[in-house]
């Protein structure tokens, strides 16, 4: 391995807002220290993700890295007009709390926001997405996942204000005779 890769493999490209990007030195959680070594990597194809478990040349301590592939840098237009950019960790964080003491794991949560996020780098031409296009796709997703978190989603997301809101969301819920959902929501005028 030559310098120049040893170099490089410390350090990692990061967004800090539109356009700024900074780089960041891979530094060991236990001391601090810039000087590690890849140990082990392990590509995850189905979710474009490489996991690299790193060794600290100083204190002997080890950990694990997580990088994941990013097509291109998407951008947010929220309903107030405001523009952010695509945050991952917001988006899994909103359907954690729609799953919380649900019987939904967090892979599956994982699983689900890494579909939705290559759905919107793929099904999109414009590097800014509408907030109501993201919402629309959690929502299908979650509908097939887990019909409370879907709801509970759905209320939170479209700010149902009265008991009817939630009537006319969960009866258009199509349920066979287990309780399973079926198939997906028909568009209404609550989307």
């Amino acid at each position: 391995m030559h310098f120049f890769d040893v170099y490089f493999s410390q350090i990692m490209l990061a967004r800090v807002g539109f356009d700024c990007y900074c780089y960041i030195i891979m530094r060991c959680p236990y001391c601090n220290s810039s000087d590690s070594r890849v140990a082990d990597s392990r590509p995850d194809i189905e979710d474009a993700v490489i996991r690299r478990r790193r060794v600290c040349n100083q204190c002997g301590a080890k950990f694990t890295t997580v990088e994941r592939v990013q097509m291109r840098d998407l951008t947010i237009r929220k309903n107030s007009g405001k523009l952010e950019p695509f945050d991952r960790e917001k988006l899994a964080r909103s359907i954690k709390l729609a799953c919380r003491n649900r019987d939904v794991g967090d892979d599956q949560i994982d699983k689900l926001v890494t579909s939705i996020h290559r759905r919107i780098e793929t099904e999109t031409a414009d590097d800014i997405v509408p907030s109501s296009m993201v919402g629309q796709m959690v929502s299908d997703s979650l509908l097939n996942l887990d019909p409370i978190a879907f709801v509970r989603f759905v209320s939170v997301y479209r700010k149902f204000s009265k008991i009817s809101d939630f009537k006319k969301i969960i009866d258009q819920i199509p349920e066979d005779d287990e309780g399973a959902v079926v198939c997906k929501l028909p568009k209404t005028s609550l989307f």
